[in-house]
């Protein structure tokens, strides 16, 4: 159709001639309401942003006196995050005379790192932000190099929600 006759149709109809793909050959062009084209445009590219994985982020706050049961809590919830691709930012706060012991809050944040080092890397060492926080932001590892996902090993390791077994009853 020739574009005269395309722009007449599109105004018998009180909409507009919007170009799609401009490269093609012949051109492809459609005829909508572009108020409308535009709100389901915007809608998309919203819905594609979504689901990327840097667009999520998941903070996790621990201090340098926690427990080591505590710290491994922690540090599941943290890889169940990264395995569901989210980032995760942990915080250490210091607090009170705490603050006149930075090298155990390092020690404790650098235990985690290297613990969870088979989900996700640190993007970069830890940093004090201000004079209590101390921050690390992990990245998920792409699922070809990250290990098992938890959801996967709770029945091989016999955790809160493995079912009985055979061998567990008699």
């Amino acid at each position: 159709m020739s574009l005269n006759d395309a722009l007449g149709l599109a105004r018998t109809k009180n909409l507009d001639l919007i170009e799609i793909a401009p490269n093609a050959t012949p051109p492809v062009c459609r005829i909508v309401d572009y108020g409308k084209f535009m709100y389901e445009e915007s809608k998309r590219s919203k819905e594609v942003q979504s689901k990327r994985s840097g667009g999520k982020m998941k903070e996790i706050q621990i201090s340098p006196a926690i427990d080591p049961h505590d710290l491994g809590v922690k540090l599941n919830q943290a890889i169940q995050f990264l395995c569901d691709d989210m980032k995760v930012r942990v915080k250490l706060r210091f607090r009170g005379r705490q603050r006149a012991h930075k090298d155990i809050g390092f020690q404790v944040m650098n235990t985690f790192v290297r613990d969870i080092a088979a989900y996700g890397q640190a993007d970069s060492p830890p940093k004090m932000l201000g004079e209590r926080d101390l921050n690390v932001t992990i990245s998920p590892l792409p699922k070809s190099k990250r290990g098992p996902a938890p959801r996967a090993l709770r029945g091989q390791l016999g955790g809160e929600d493995a079912k009985p077994t055979v061998e567990d009853t008699v």
